[in-house]
């Protein structure tokens, strides 16, 4: 597989709560399980060569969430930027948050700020958590910034993508959701314009690196066009009109 053919993973990572409760425990057991399971995914990422690796953790809808599902989602974050901070440093990784962390305990916030100074030289894998994020709101944002500071400019999608909150990353090349369902959720919608998309039934705390290889892999393989025509297609049109001109000409 070529190891640069995927620059940039995004992953929904869904299904805890439904995890938990299909072996009659609180959706939260689900969340504590699928925490388990990131820096699995993460390490597998760097091993396949992946550039940049974007996580949805948190939507902008997950405010509505019980307020101790809420809780134990910020513990968890908290947890794993403790936990995780000497690995991520160690293996050259960049860490970002993106999205509105200004609800976060003011602990977490610090340990956010840290560890992305901390890794912000980093050449390696681009870690990123989506955390109270929206891609609507990102685009509004994005829009409504550029109108601010250029007024009476023509917005184009260059300059757009300029003032998305990380234009660095680039273009999402596929998009993977566990759980089951297939929809992207106001998940960096405008980043995922030609993404590659793949849903599995599997749900987060069951998600391993092997099925996360499978998956870059067999994506891998498939042909992306952007718009354009396949290169079959393409020499099947070139011989057509190479007929076509003969016919013609032998009217």
């Amino acid at each position: 597989m070529d190891k640069a053919k995927l620059k940039h993973i995004a992953i929904i990572m869904d299904g805890n709560g439904r995890w938990a409760q299909c072996r009659s425990h609180e959706r939260i057991w689900g969340h504590i399980r699928g925490s388990k399971i990131v820096s699995n995914i993460v390490e597998e990422a760097d091993d396949l060569g992946v550039q940049a690796l974007t996580l949805y953790a948190f939507s902008t809808e997950n405010w509505s969430r019980p307020l101790g599902e809420v809780t134990v989602l910020f513990k968890l974050l908290k947890k794993f930027l403790l936990k995780e901070r000497s690995r991520i440093l160690k293996n050259n990784i960049q860490f970002k948050v993106m999205g509105d962390t200004s609800k976060l305990p003011e602990k977490t916030k610090s340990l956010i700020k840290d560890l992305e100074e901390e890794s912000n030289s980093n050449t390696g894998l681009k870690l990123t958590f989506a955390f109270g994020y929206g891609g609507r709101d990102e685009i509004v944002q994005a829009a409504n910034n550029f109108i601010k500071e250029n007024p009476g400019k023509e917005l184009t999608e260059e300059l757009l993508q300029s003032y998305l909150l990380m234009p660095h990353l680039g273009d999402v090349d596929l998009m993977i959701r566990t759980g089951g369902d297939q929809r992207i959720s106001n998940f960096l919608l405008w980043q995922s314009a030609y993404a590659e998309l793949y849903f599995t039934e599997t749900k987060w705390p069951d998600f391993t690196r092997v099925e996360f290889r499978k998956i870059v892999e067999f994506v891998s393989k498939r042909e992306r066009r952007f718009g354009n025509v396949c290169s079959s297609d393409l020499q099947t049109s070139k011989l057509m009109a190479v007929e076509n001109k003969e016919i013609i000409t032998n009217l």
